[in-house]
């Protein structure tokens, strides 16, 4: 049995229960070591195999898997973050279906979760926005067409960009040419979200770039936009007391 497991943004005590459970009974852990919190193997079993899966390729993945497998052991696939994304997973899945290996997802807390606690902030504050795009600029590894980082910055949401800290020059250039978001919009660069080397450095889509650079921020970062990180927004219906709901009745007459 092949079990995937994300392992939270970076704090150890952030791993799920579940996904601990399965680290401290695993016989053979291969972890993403460019990313996942060494500490985490602290949960692993005397006698487990460990494997750092930054220094080896999907081939040599699946031929572990396999070995472990027919010895009858568990094998646990650890992830940064939720394995669903920018994780690799579904070529390993497939891989797995074609041999008959069984396997099952534990989630885990993604990094841009992480990131929002950092800042302490809402992605989704009422008038401002009510969507979160998350996606990455286009590198070695291409996206689609339709999904090119000035496309998706039209629509002004709050976008958290994977994956692009190097490019943040592009980055900045993609996002104010999408038209929607100035020079003035807030942004954020938040390095290695709930890690204890933890930064977060705040600046404006038109000072990204320069920002970044000055703080000496080359990888595992995260880019956050919107105007949720500014100061205006209106208060939720969901507390409101002339809003109505199955739980409790409206205290005074809508405005």
């Amino acid at each position: 049995m092949v079990h995937f497991v994300g392992a939270g943004p970076g704090a150890p005590d952030l791993i799920t229960q579940r996904g601990a459970a399965l680290l401290q009974g695993a016989d053979c852990i291969i972890y993403a070591g460019s990313l996942v919190n060494p500490a985490l193997l602290g949960l692993a079993k005397p006698g487990c195999a460990i494997y750092n899966s930054a220094e080896m390729t999907l081939e040599q993945v699946l031929d572990t898997m396999r070995r472990m497998e027919a010895a009858g052991k568990t094998t646990v696939r650890l992830h940064t973050g939720d394995p669903c994304l920018y994780g690799a997973i579904r070529e390993q899945m497939d891989a797995l279906d074609t041999d008959g290996i069984p396997y099952d997802d534990t989630p885990g807390v993604s990094s841009f979760c992480g990131a929002a606690a950092a800042l302490c902030a809402e992605y989704t504050l009422p008038t401002v926005s009510q969507t979160v795009i998350i996606t990455r600029m286009e590198g070695r590894t291409p996206v689609p067409e339709k999904e090119k980082l000035q496309s998706l910055a039209a629509h002004g949401a709050t976008m958290v960009i994977f994956l692009s800290i190097g490019l943040a020059a592009k980055v900045q250039e993609a996002l104010l040419a999408g038209g929607a978001y100035t020079a003035d919009t807030p942004a954020a660069v938040v390095y290695k979200a709930t890690w204890p080397e933890q930064r977060v450095v705040r600046c404006t889509v038109g000072s990204l770039a320069e920002s970044t650079k000055a703080a000496g921020i080359t990888k595992t970062a995260l880019i956050v936009v919107g105007d949720f990180l500014g100061t205006r927004y209106e208060r939720s219906k969901l507390y409101d007391p002339a809003f109505a709901t199955e739980y409790r009745p409206a205290t005074e007459p809508k405005q």
